[in-house]
């Protein structure tokens, strides 16, 4: 049989326990987001000799293939909602058969 004080010891340990657990979130959330580890290599040198060549290209396509794709898409977008525009703006000028 238990001893009257040995469950109110062993309910204090397990909250001992839980509360030392919770002193540490503070210090893993510090951890986590913490930036003085990280070094982060200065690529802006290269970005400029990059777009300040004399090679005849526009400067929104001299980042390469993704830039080229990205211009298309944009232009094939534009295009396809001004027509969509004066579909709708036709049709409404347009007045209705009785």
């Amino acid at each position: 049989m238990e001893q009257r004080g040995e469950g109110k010891s062993a309910a204090r340990l397990h909250n001992a326990t839980d509360m030392n657990r919770l002193l540490k979130v503070p210090v893993l959330a510090r951890r986590a987001f913490s930036t003085s580890t990280r070094q982060l290599i200065n690529r802006v040198p290269e970005a400029q000799k990059v777009f300040l060549a004399d090679n005849g290209l526009p400067v929104h396509i001299k980042g390469g293939t993704s830039d080229v794709i990205m211009y298309r898409m944009t232009m094939t977008i534009t295009l396809a909602g001004t027509c969509y525009s004066v579909y709708w703006l036709l049709y409404a000028a347009m007045p209705r058969k009785k």
